[in-house]
């Protein structure tokens, strides 16, 4: 089944289910890096919203649109796949 086949039957399932299949996709996505700390990862993702919410407040947070995200995304992805 092609890549846009699977999305596109995802995005027509109820919310609930989509939620599912995200929680576990992101699951997936931990269990390929074992060296992660679970309380290492808890501070950075603290300091990462503080740092969000700071430039939300200064009103100079990111308006990138979906498009721009999702292009360095996927730069990002394809950068630590070579490095592995």
């Amino acid at each position: 089944m092609a890549d846009r086949d699977i999305l596109t039957e995802a995005l027509a399932l109820p919310i609930d289910e989509r939620a599912r299949i995200v929680h576990e996709l992101l699951r997936s996505l931990e269990a390929e890096e074992p060296e992660s700390d679970p309380t290492e990862l808890e501070r950075a993702w603290t300091e990462e919203i503080s740092h969000r919410l700071d430039e939300l407040d200064a009103g100079t947070a990111a308006t990138d649109d979906w498009p721009t995200v999702r292009d360095e995304l996927r730069a990002q992805l394809a950068r630590r796949r070579v490095t592995r």
